[in-house]
């Protein structure tokens, strides 16, 4: 069978643990049967339950469901009867309470018994007798008696048929007051003398899966001359009565008139409740309709009852009513106290609050009757707490000193509101040991903490707090911040964290782009010894800044070089020219972007999509709208303060690309810059070009010139006497002179009227001997020559190195 479980924990703080869990199960499951996982259900390991010997506290449920330690499950002990269990009421429910000591803990379990379709629908009669008149007008009604089914809900009874219909039609009677009454209502009228015996079947349906059916036999005799139905003066009555009230008090009285005379207008008074015990409870007077208590009513057993009446003449005709009765609670019941769990031993460094004790009060009154109270004696370190509905925590409420006071004897009273005012009492004995086992404990499982990127170095995050039960060094709580990496890097140069106080600090600067968030473990140690300590988790959480503006992707901003879209002059409203694509490599809301088309040449030609940045037209084009359009796009995030970035789309409203080429050469500052490239890049040119001719002529012309130079002196054949002056390097290379001399040689055609002239100083010219040559020049060089006339004279001056 299908379960369904519903899970509620609720922690309260410096409060045992509590919780409710609630499980739904089917009635007349098998023993033995899984109930539910109570130990995942409750986040408990198997190993806290059978430690902390978990058991079920109940006053009434124990014997339908187990414990089972070993496995962590709840279990089917006996089978459940939802009928017998809670009868007629739509939501049934055991409660129970699971409790575990060392520490001490309970918690609230709710297991919803849910009905199934185990039981047909009943009448008390197997068979009804009227006694009608032939007479009875049509319309006059017959109340039958009521089929009983004990599900609820689906289950329960349904509807009702009635066979054969040739006299009588079935009426049932839903109104929530009155509950499902049936009637049968005389449709066509009778004739003693064709029929005097009717026999129909009353069938009764319930809802459930499969239908159960019961049925009555109805047994009709026509009589003479019964005009008129006895009439109940209301339809419903109330009346109330005090629980404890004594046997024969009259409830309420019940009145009926017939119109008719002698014999048909006597009434008869009954009751015509059901498998219900109304009739074990309550009588009514047959001739005056009065009810009458005739056993002991007890309100914490059944607080009202709904009584149905029927009032007949003996001509068989027959009216009903319903009789409420309301049962009033008097304080007959005093408190009840129940130690659901309780510790014989605790330690003189227990915190504030320890739970000592965890105590049920019941008070089966209802109201101020049931309204209990508690308080222990005064001058006790301990208090009352109330966590939930008659749940009491006896705790410690200030410091213990074992050396002081090494036992307690402590009192509970319970006294509830009612007059007079009952109450009940129990004495609980606990002794003080001294005991040292608590570490330190973090406020929260884990921590969360945010920070605003491009942080101050130094900046207080936030800050982890501990605490320790135990007491004076024990209890001093210092803080470690574990080694880990963070993206590589050692945590501890992203954040410190103050060993006195828990103040965790930012050390670096940080950056939302590069790292969004990271976490690292905080020890909580104690000064104990030896030292007890505990970790937590703790993650940083960077937040966005608005530290980048957008990046236009598309279109591509070049530098010299023109980028126009084309836009025929035949496009239609809504087409598409290009679209503006940017980025912005903040987060959130800071990398929101909207695009606002800032200036244009023809504005009303184009718009840009304000989320997508698609750029379309307007309107159809037409022929004054110009060639050239100048688009100016913003695009902005949503930061605060926001950041934008402009992008610059060229437009060319035309169908052709020469017109294109024709209409942009005016784009003046494009254009100057591409004719003053082109005049240099020719200009540099044509330099070269001179240089290179240049350089080549006079190349030729040395060559030409020295050609000459040598045919002359080859032809000559005059012999050149060198002369040595005094102090000139031989040619042999001694070494023994000086390694520079100057010296001037001058000749004319007639190299025998040539004479050789001691030179003058500092003269560049350089003259080199052959020491092979037997006196005769065989070359003659010079950097810088003067070709003068064939007759001439051709002063050659050298520099011998």
């Amino acid at each position: 069978m299908n379960r369904q479980v519903l899970l509620f924990i609720s922690l309260l703080c410096l409060e045992p643990v509590m919780g409710q869990v609630s499980y739904s199960i089917p009635e007349e499951m098998p023993r033995g049967s899984l109930v539910g996982n109570i130990a995942k259900d409750l986040g408990l390991e198997i190993r806290r339950l059978v430690e902390g010997k978990a058991k079920i506290y109940t006053r009434n449920s124990d014997r339908y469901v187990e414990l089972n330690r070993e496995k962590g499950v709840l279990l089917v002990k006996e089978r459940i009867d939802r009928e017998a269990l809670c009868s007629k009421t739509e939501l049934c429910a055991l409660e129970f309470q699971i409790i575990l000591e060392n520490p001490m803990e309970f918690f609230r379990v709710t297991m919803l018994i849910t009905d199934i379709n185990d039981h047909a629908p009943t009448f008390e009669k197997d068979e009804m007798k009227f006694r009608i008149s032939e007479s009875a007008t049509l319309g006059a009604k017959f109340v039958l008696e009521s089929a009983a089914d004990l599900d609820v809900e689906i289950n329960d009874i349904k509807q009702y048929d009635l066979k054969p219909t040739d006299n009588f039609v079935l009426k049932v009677n839903n109104n929530a007051n009155i509950n499902k009454n049936v009637e049968m209502v005389l449709q066509k009228p009778l004739d003693r003398e064709k029929q005097e015996q009717i026999s129909l079947v009353l069938t009764a349906v319930d809802g459930g899966e499969p239908q159960m059916t019961g049925t009555m036999m109805i047994q009709i005799t026509v009589l003479d001359h019964n005009d008129n139905a006895p009439v109940f003066t209301q339809r419903v009555y109330k009346a109330t009565i005090t629980e404890n009230s004594p046997k024969g008090t009259v409830v309420a009285v019940v009145t009926a008139s017939d119109a008719d005379r002698d014999a048909n207008a006597k009434i008869a008074y009954s009751i015509t409740n059901t498998l219900d015990n109304v009739r074990k409870i309550f009588e009514v007077n047959e001739d005056n309709g009065e009810v009458l208590l005739i056993s002991m009513i007890d309100y914490e057993k059944s607080k009202h009852f709904h009584i149905n009446l029927l009032a007949s003449d003996d001509g068989g005709l027959t009216d009903s009513c319903k009789l409420i009765i309301e049962v009033h609670d008097v304080n007959d019941n005093k408190p009840e106290i129940n130690i659901m769990s309780k510790s014989n031993v605790i330690s003189e460094d227990a915190k504030l609050n320890t739970v000592v004790t965890m105590i049920n009060i019941e008070d089966r009154d209802s109201g101020e009757n049931g309204q209990v109270r508690c308080f222990v004696g005064d001058g006790l370190p301990f208090s009352l707490k109330s966590t939930t509905d008659n749940f009491y925590t006896l705790v410690t409420d200030s410091e213990l000193d074992r050396e002081s006071a090494s036992e307690y004897n402590i009192s509970v009273s319970c006294s509830d509101e009612g007059v007079p005012s009952l109450s009940s009492s129990v004495t609980l004995t606990l002794q003080i040991s001294d005991v040292n086992d608590n570490p330190p404990v973090f406020e929260r499982s884990s921590y969360e903490a945010y920070i605003v990127e491009n942080n101050t170095p130094g900046l207080s995050i936030f800050t982890v707090r501990a605490t320790d039960a135990d007491w004076n060094q024990n209890a001093r709580v210092s803080y470690i911040l574990e080694d880990s990496s963070v993206n590589g890097a050692s945590v501890s140069s992203y954040v410190s964290v103050s060993a006195d106080s828990g103040v965790v600090h930012a050390v670096r600067s940080l950056d939302y782009e590069q790292i969004k968030d990271f976490q690292f473990r905080v020890r909580a140690q104690d000064g104990g010894s030896p030292p007890l300590s505990s970790n937590v988790t703790v993650k940083i959480l960077i937040q966005d800044q608005n530290d980048n503006p957008p990046q236009v992707l598309y279109p591509v901003q070049t530098g010299g070089s023109l980028v126009a879209e084309m836009v025929p002059r035949s496009a239609d409203v809504g087409y598409l020219v290009t679209k503006v694509v940017a980025v912005d490599v903040d987060s959130g809301q800071n990398a929101w972007l909207s695009y606002k088309l800032q200036r244009a040449t023809d504005r009303p030609l184009f718009e840009v999509g304000l989320q997508n940045g698609e750029i379309r037209t307007i309107r159809q084009v037409t022929d004054k709208d110009a060639v050239k359009q100048r688009l100016s796009v913003t695009v902005e995030d949503n930061g605060q303060p926001s950041r934008s970035a402009t992008v610059i789309v060229n437009v060319a409203v035309a169908d052709s690309f020469p017109e294109v080429m024709s209409e942009f050469t005016d784009f003046t500052q494009d254009k100057e810059y591409n004719d003053n490239l082109t005049f240099y890049l020719v200009l540099a040119l044509a330099v070269v070009s001179f240089l290179f001719i240049t350089c080549l002529v006079v190349i030729i012309s040395v060559k030409i010139y020295r050609w000459r130079q040598s045919r002359v002196l080859y032809h000559s054949n005059l012999p050149v006497i060198p002369y040595y002056p005094p102090r000139y390097s031989d040619t042999l290379g001694t070494g023994t002179l000086q390694h520079v001399y100057n010296y001037e040689v001058c000749r004319t055609t007639d190299s025998r009227k040539s004479d050789c002239k001691f030179g003058r100083a500092g003269s560049q010219n350089v003259l080199i001997m052959d020491p092979s040559s037997t006196g005769t020049m065989q070359r003659m060089q010079s950097e810088k020559s003067i070709l003068d006339e064939p007759d001439s004279p051709l002063e050659v001056s050298s520099s011998s190195l």
